[in-house]
């Protein structure tokens, strides 16, 4: 037995004061009160009879001085909060992780609201049931692990803590928890991790190897979960028409990750709010009814529509007679590219097929100019331009710009232009760069050109047997792409793959990536372009909250957990134009902040979206395996009184002062 509470020298000291104190109330002698009577010899029988029972009365008053010693000596003892040796240098110390992500949203566990609910639930009782000396730790689980307070054993303040766990819409990364369980509880005797999920979770693999729990660890599971009938989006991507921006396409995935076949009800909004009341979900652009296979996946591709200006949203909901227990893969989002009018300079002494092809995209701004005039008015005033287009005209000088130099020569070329090559080809193609999208270039027949000798870092994105003849590449923080012929020498322009090659050029330089990013997943670390000069942004959440987040490197940098539509805001009081280092290409759907030079403003937007069909797949694991190791069923708590001694010794405390009460009102004890 050890005292957890006062030693036994203070609790000698309390008993022993307390003990003198209530036997010299017992000893003091009692006062007789003088009664007057009328005649003595009446009473001096019955006082013989009470001389006779004194002794009996003598040994009552004992028996009651004895009762209270003994409620003393059983506060005292309480007061040093006795425990078991065993008990207290050996309770359980626990590290709890509860699974907060997508799939934890699942209403398949009535009466609770959802799966995570449930789990909450179940952690409670294990809360309830910790014995005196038992501590736990409780975290949060989806794309990180989330500690929600130390290790305690304190009810309230684990009950507390549990109450803040709220789902996500990411992915669990079950590894990294497991990792920080085991580093919690390095060194700890009695250390038991409890895993409170419905199981989807994936082999505890990450890129430094498997998880090695160790022989000194526990590993717990209570499952979750019962349903297994899921439809959802995994797949939802748009893009705008390069010769139509008012036009775009969407592709999209339905996944049926269920037993049985489901009938669904797919619709498409543009520019939908951020509310769900009715009639203010956007415009309807399709409402398509499907049929999914058990364990079908779906795919929808929607050409050429229109009407959305920025923003589309796809909704699934469930027709009679089928069921989706999983709603937070039944919405996703994305948004269009803004459709920013890029302002192009052409330097040229005059190419019609040049004018025409630049004619296609109506949000290009097209400014013509001669090499002359460009040399001696325009370079020296600076440029405020998007893009500059040298047709046979180099400048002696490398414009502060992005460039497309069409047969480049001298020594104000981005590449070096060495022997003439008669009759080249497109012998080989980077068929994914993005400038040569949606392109047919093998066939192409060119009369005569130059090979280009590209510099450390520039690509080669087509090239003859004798050499490169289309090159990109940066220089002073500017792309530029370098064509080694007159494309009047070819019959390029007489080709569809010529306008697509010039504009493909153009949004090559103004867009933030050719291959635009409509929505980002949730789960993983987003970087989104933003103009800063204090080092933070603002990120509004779907929910409408605001968060500051770190700007690195010209970007925000946030892990993103929720889907739905997300605004993003620099500093206060910048100037988007000044502070915009050269070379940097504007964040996705950036409003204009100044019509000069179409330089990005401190504000963007971007989307995010779930798309995990392993998420998206509900049906709970009936079983954890970690290491080899099969997780045990979590054992020895059970809701009641804790298991602290001193709480028996209170409620000894009380009987004997029942006892006492008893007694003296029957006149027993006194």
């Amino acid at each position: 037995m050890i005292l957890a509470g006062l030693g036994f020298a203070q609790l000698a000291a309390i008993f022993g004061a307390a003990a003198a104190f209530a036997t010299a109330l017992y000893i003091l002698k009692l006062r007789r009160r003088t009664v007057a009577v009328p005649f003595s010899k009446l009473w001096e029988k019955i006082l013989r009879d009470k001389e006779a029972t004194s002794l009996f009365s003598r040994l009552k008053r004992l028996l009651s001085l004895l009762v209270q010693l003994a409620l003393l000596a059983l506060l005292a003892f309480a007061l040093g909060d006795p425990r078991a040796a065993a008990t207290l240098i050996k309770g359980r110390n626990l590290v709890v992780i509860v699974d907060a992500s997508a799939s934890m949203q699942a209403t398949d566990v009535a009466p609770a609201a959802n799966r995570l609910e449930a789990a909450k639930d179940e952690v409670k009782k294990v809360i309830r049931g910790l014995g005196g000396s038992d501590r736990m730790l409780i975290a949060q689980m989806d794309a990180a692990i989330t500690p929600l307070g130390p290790t305690s054993s304190d009810t309230s303040e684990l009950e507390r803590a549990l109450d803040t766990i709220k789902a996500t819409d990411a992915r669990a990364d079950f590894p990294r928890a497991l990792r920080f369980a085991t580093d919690s509880l390095r060194g700890v005797e009695n250390a038991e991790i409890v895993v409170v999920s419905d199981g989807r979770l994936g082999e505890a693999v990450d890129a430094s190897g498997k998880v090695r729990l160790g022989d000194d660890v526990k590993l717990s599971y209570i499952p979750i979960g019962r349903g297994v009938r899921n439809v959802g989006i995994t797949a939802f991507s748009v893009r705008r028409y390069p010769l139509d921006k008012s036009r775009y396409e969407v592709m999209l995935e339905v996944t049926n990750t269920g037993p049985e076949t489901e009938d669904v009800e797919l619709s498409l909004f543009a520019d939908p709010t951020t509310t769900d009341a009715p009639g203010e979900r956007g415009q309807l652009v399709d409402l398509t009814k499907l049929r999914l296979k058990p364990g079908e996946r779906l795919p929808r591709f929607y050409p050429n529509l229109s009407g959305a200006s920025r923003a589309l949203e796809a909704r699934l909901a469930p027709l009679p007679g089928s069921v989706d227990e999983l709603p937070a893969d039944d919405r996703a989002y994305a948004l269009l590219p803004e459709r920013r009018r890029a302002k192009v300079l052409v330097v040229t002494p005059g190419n019609t097929y040049l004018e025409a092809a630049l004619l296609l995209d109506e949000y290009l701004d097209v400014e013509l100019a001669s090499p002359r005039a460009y040399a001696e008015k325009i370079a020296p005033s600076g440029l405020r331009h998007d893009v500059v287009i040298f047709d046979g005209a180099t400048p002696a000088d490398a414009p502060r710009a992005h460039a497309i130099y069409l047969d480049p020569r001298g020594p104000g070329s981005p590449v070096k232009v060495e022997t003439d090559l008669k009759s080249p080809g497109f012998d080989r193609i980077e068929r994914k760069h993005p400038i040569v999208r949606w392109t047919a270039l093998d066939d192409v027949n060119i009369a005569r050109g130059r090979k280009l000798v590209p510099q450390p870092g520039d690509k080669v994105v087509g090239a003859s047997v004798d050499g490169p003849i289309l090159v990109t590449g940066q220089r002073g923080g500017y792309k530029f792409v370098a064509m080694g012929f007159d494309v009047r020498d070819s019959d390029l322009p007489l080709r569809v793959a010529w306008p697509l090659l010039l504009l493909n050029s153009v949004n090559f330089f103004t867009d933030e990536d050719a291959q635009y990013i409509s929505s980002f997943r949730t789960g993983d670390v987003w970087r989104v372009p933003v103009v800063s000069q204090t080092g933070q942004a603002k990120l509004k959440t779907p929910s409408g909250g605001e968060v500051v987040v770190p700007v690195h490197e010209g970007r925000a940098v946030y892990l993103g957990e929720h889907a739905g539509f997300y605004e993003l805001a620099g500093a206060e009081g910048l100037d988007p134009a000044k502070d915009l280092e050269p070379g940097d290409a504007p964040p996705p759907s950036a409003k204009d902040a100044t019509d000069k030079g179409g330089a990005p403003s401190t504000t963007a937007a971007f989307a995010a979206n779930l798309l995990d069909a392993e998420e998206s797949s509900i049906e709970p694991a009936k079983e954890l395996v970690v290491d080899g190791k099969k997780a045990g069923t979590l054992s020895g708590f059970q809701i009641g009184v804790r298991r602290e001694i001193w709480i028996y010794l209170l409620i000894a405390a009380l009987v004997l002062t029942a006892i006492e009460w008893i007694t003296y009102h029957r006149r027993i004890t006194v």
